[in-house]
């Protein structure tokens, strides 16, 4: 089964896609929808253009993307949050269930803090899925989205608000800690 991560934006959309059918997830691709329009609309119609190839080309089960968060620049958070509604139409579109998770939920599952900057997420994709090479960060946090779905289709990570660990919460898990018995 393979999961496409998308991590939006309207001028750079982050994808990863990664296949979940044995134990460990394995690296499918990654990279960046380029968006060279200066319109809106054109910008979003790119978004979905792009999308929507990558789930023709590499035919995903699922669809994980991060939530929207807050930013200083509420211009900025609204087209974040156009972007973010165009990729989810096209894998609503396509047929494909949608999943959503917060920044510190992406980065608890990925780096083991929710506290984590964009090299240790990149350094942990990197180690996670055995890559060569480190992915661009817009590349490598699609790919933590991608992990954080597979993460949580396993039961490894807690779904739905971060709250640290009161109330006797334990520290979510990560790949590394999984062992199949």
């Amino acid at each position: 089964m393979l999961i496409l991560g998308i991590d939006p934006g309207s001028r750079l959309t982050g994808y990863g896609v990664i296949d979940v059918s044995d134990v460990k997830p394995t690296y499918v691709a990654s990279g960046c929808i380029r968006i060279q329009a200066d319109d809106l609309a054109q910008k979003l119609a790119q978004v979905y253009a792009g999308i929507s190839e990558l789930i023709a080309v590499h035919r995903p089960g699922e669809f994980a993307i991060e939530q929207v968060f807050m930013a200083n620049n509420a211009d900025s958070a609204l087209k974040l949050g156009q972007a973010r509604g165009t990729a989810i139409v096209c894998a609503a579109n396509h047929g494909l269930p949608v999943s959503e998770y917060g920044p510190r939920q992406i980065k608890q599952a990925v780096t083991g803090t929710g506290n984590a900057d964009k090299h240790q997420v990149q350094h942990m994709v990197t180690a996670i899925l055995g890559l060569d090479g480190t992915p661009q960060a817009d590349a490598a946090d699609a790919l933590a989205i991608a992990l954080t779905h597979a993460h949580a289709r396993l039961g490894l990570v807690r779904t739905g608000s971060y709250g640290g660990r009161r109330g006797g919460q334990g520290k979510a898990k990560r790949w590394r800690d999984f062992r199949p018995s």
